[in-house]
C-alpha cells in the first residue's frame, strides 16, 4: 500500500490566486509545489533567514528547484545597491504557489542577507559589481 505525501491545504476561497484546482488536474511532476506544506514552509523560511554564506544560498536555490520546481532569481537591481532593497528577488510564476508564500520567500531571503551582509557582498561580487574581476 502506497501512501501519498502530505500536500498543502487549499487556501480559503477567494483568498488566493494560486490556481491549485487547475494544478491538481495536471501531471504529478508539476504538482511538486503542493508538497510545500505550511510546516515545511516554516522550515524553509527559517533556513533562508539563517544563510551561512553565498554557496549556502545557491544550494538552497538549487534544492528549491529540485524538490518543488520553484526557481528563485536573485540579482542586484538596475540602479545602485545601497540597501538590501536594491537586490531584486523574484520567483518564477508557478501554478499552485500560494500568494503568501510568493511574498514570504523573498522576504526571508532579504532578512537572511541583512543578517549576514557577507552573503550580499558575495552576491554583488558574483555579478562583478564590487570589481572582483
Amino acid at each position: 500500500m502506497t501512501t501519498q505525501p502530505a500536500q498543502r491545504h487549499p487556501c480559503p476561497p477567494g483568498a488566493c490566486d494560486c490556481g491549485r484546482e487547475q494544478l491538481l488536474e495536471s501531471p504529478e511532476q508539476l504538482q511538486r509545489i503542493l508538497l510545500l506544506t505550511r510546516e515545511e514552509e516554516k522550515k524553509l523560511i527559517a533556513r533562508l533567514e539563517n544563510l551561512k554564506d553565498f554557496d549556502d544560498l545557491q544550494h538552497l536555490q538549487q534544492r528549491m528547484y529540485q524538490n518543488l520546481g520553484l526557481r528563485v532569481h536573485i540579482a542586484p537591481g538596475f540602479n545602485e545597491v545601497r540597501t538590501m532593497r536594491g537586490i531584486v528577488i523574484e520567483l518564477e510564476a508557478l501554478p499552485g504557489l500560494c500568494r503568501k508564500t510568493r511574498q514570504s520567500i523573498p522576504a526571508a531571503i532579504r532578512r537572511g542577507l541583512e543578517r549576514n551582509p557577507q552573503v550580499a557582498f558575495s552576491l554583488l561580487d558574483a555579478h562583478d559589481l564590487l570589481g572582483g574581476g
